[in-house]
């Protein structure tokens, strides 16, 4: 049950609310330019508003600091379009290796290994030897630092050593994904 201060700041907020949601959704999509967003990244940012309601009606000006949570959340929204815009060409960038007659067996292997491993490990072991990426593509592809591709990679390649029992799991690794990766189909993610 609320009390009589949190029902008038109830009451406030509804007021602001219905004050200020369409202009908030026109700017999100000004800013981003994406129509479908516009309500949505509005809606965010005024339940981040509702959160800080006490803060935010003490406030000087109510509505700028709602334009400013606004903006906030559209340059996330684009620099996260733009790290997957960047993924998706790091992708698409490498050609398909096929092979005739792949070792159905060793891909099957190296697959269910691979799918042992934590998605983390899995992404980067997959991203530097099925892809051939540097640590720098790798890094930028999963938006983590170069140093965790580093002991990532190295760890998830420790345990498909371990898994596979070779000494040299880069390479069935590479040959796996450039023999059966393809024909796989991406089923078994």
């Amino acid at each position: 049950m609320g009390t009589v201060v949190d029902d008038a700041a109830s009451v406030e907020f509804h007021a602001f609310f219905d004050r200020h949601y369409a202009e908030l959704s026109r700017l999100a999509h000004l800013l981003t330019g994406e129509a479908d967003a516009a309500d949505d990244l509005a809606a965010d940012a005024l339940l981040a508003l509702w959160h800080r309601w006490d803060r935010v009606r003490a406030a000087d000006h109510p509505v700028a600091y709602a334009r400013g949570v606004v903006a906030n959340l559209a340059r996330s929204r684009i620099r996260g379009a733009v790290r997957e815009r960047r993924r998706i060409a790091l992708f698409w960038s490498h050609r398909e290796e096929r092979t005739e007659n792949p070792d159905v067996a060793g891909v099957v292997d190296v697959q269910e290994a691979l799918r042992r491993l934590p998605f983390r490990k899995r992404a980067c072991v997959v991203l530097r030897h099925a892809f051939d990426l540097s640590e720098k593509d790798t890094a930028l592809a999963l938006g983590v630092s170069v140093g965790t591709v580093k002991s990532q990679t190295s760890k998830g390649m420790a345990e498909l050593q371990r898994l596979l029992g070779t000494r040299r799991p880069e390479r069935k690794v590479h040959a796996a994904m450039a023999r059966g990766g393809a024909e796989s189909g991406g089923r078994n993610r």
